[in-house]
């Protein structure tokens, strides 16, 4: 290469007069003389061709007219970013910037404001590291992941519980495993963002708070109402809807302790259980106030938590074998069908169950009413469960 063009040159952007353009080769383009750059232009109608003169094809290009080759004297290569960044910030001292020898380039204890606005600039950047910095706002931004950083609290405080933040109001996927989240204000304050709609949380101590890991989702599900996927999970519409029953009558007595009523005149519950519960009105709204009578502690069954040893089946699926499964006798119907959509990756539509006694081979009973537990139906060990959709 000659001492104007940069030994690295493929794939360095370029501007020329006052298009950009990425160079895809550097080399003589027979018959003519010299050297030539074969650019594919960010605007396809600035180009002339899909990389190829007289025959042979020295480049591809995206687009059939998104390629030409331009002489070096006519390509712009600016500076490196490192020396932008120096120049800009008046960075000098190796303990400042420093480029290490995985192409990493990490900035601190200066004020960096702008190095957002560089983003188009870095077609192939993979890692980028922006630690101890006063950045609030990333208008833009869709995924964050924030796995095994130590984080154990956030907080928007823009909006108090139960609004909508204007931080972050693109953000669809959150990732936060391996980190020290044990509250569950954690996950209130995730409820505040607008578009939230995937989030990863294992291996976290709130996910050890409960005695069952099943319920630890019920709640996340519950307490974020725009949820759709949780810990790769897919969120079907009718384990939201258990989700947010069960949640609903979980707390319900700390509802009515806390100046929580039926009647909306009377319902004033305190700002404490508002805080712990943002989202307990909307589902009372949604579902109505819970009843006195759903409140009361049942007696238990005489075989409570006993767990059953089902076989799974699917009658309109051939391809799909048997499945033998443990579950407690005092799991709900829609529970044992959010079960059912993850273990057997359902698509989105309403799941149909019933089940077949062992002892009345032949009869079908339907399982109808998605709030009674498996022993409301007499369901026994070595029953099975017949799945359709």
């Amino acid at each position: 290469m000659t001492s104007s063009v940069p030994s690295d040159v493929l794939g360095r952007r370029i501007l020329c007069d006052t298009e950009y353009a990425t160079v895809r080769y550097a080399g003589s383009v027979p018959p003519t003389t010299g050297l030539w750059l074969g650019v594919e232009w960010d605007s396809p109608q600035r180009g002339k061709h899909n990389g190829s003169h007289e025959g042979i094809q020295y480049f591809k290009c995206a687009h059939p007219t998104g390629g030409s080759f331009i002489r070096p004297n006519k390509a712009n290569f600016g500076v490196d970013f490192l020396t932008a960044v120096k120049n800009r910030y008046g960075l000098n001292d190796e303990q400042d910037v420093e480029c290490e020898k995985e192409n990493a380039l990490v900035i601190g204890k200066k004020t960096v404001e702008l190095v957002l606005l560089c983003a188009p600039g870095w077609p192939a950047l993979e890692e980028l590291y922006l630690a101890s910095n006063d950045i609030t706002v990333l208008e833009r931004l869709e995924q964050l992941i924030l796995s095994n950083t130590g984080i154990s609290s956030i907080h928007f405080p823009d909006v108090g519980f139960g609004c909508k933040t204007k931080m972050f109001p693109l953000l669809q996927r959150l990732a936060v495993d391996d980190n020290k989240i044990l509250q569950w204000s954690f996950i209130n304050e995730l409820d505040k963002l607008q578009c939230l709609q995937s989030l990863h949380c294992q291996n976290n101590p709130l996910m050890g708070t409960e005695k069952n890991p099943e319920t630890v989702r019920q709640l996340i599900i519950a307490k974020i109402g725009q949820l759709k996927v949780l810990n790769k999970s897919e969120i079907f519409p009718d384990e939201r809807k258990g989700a947010e029953l069960d949640y609903r009558k979980m707390f319900g007595n700390d509802w009515i302790t806390a100046g929580g009523n039926q009647n909306p005149d009377k319902n004033r519950p305190n700002e404490e259980f508002l805080a712990a519960h943002p989202r307990y009105q909307l589902l009372c709204l949604k579902y109505g106030a819970p009843e006195e009578g759903e409140l009361k502690r049942q007696q238990p069954f005489i075989l409570k938590n006993q767990l059953l040893t089902l076989t799974i089946k699917c009658p309109d699926k051939p391809d799909q074998k048997p499945i033998e499964k443990k579950l407690p006798d005092s799991m709900t119907i829609q529970k044992v069908k959010g079960l059912l959509y993850r273990l057997l990756k359902i698509p989105g539509s309403e799941l149909k169950l019933s089940y077949e006694s062992s002892k009345m081979e032949g009869k079908e009973i339907e399982l109808e009413n998605d709030l009674k537990p498996l022993q409301f139906y007499s369901i026994e060990n070595g029953d099975s469960l017949l799945v359709r959709w």
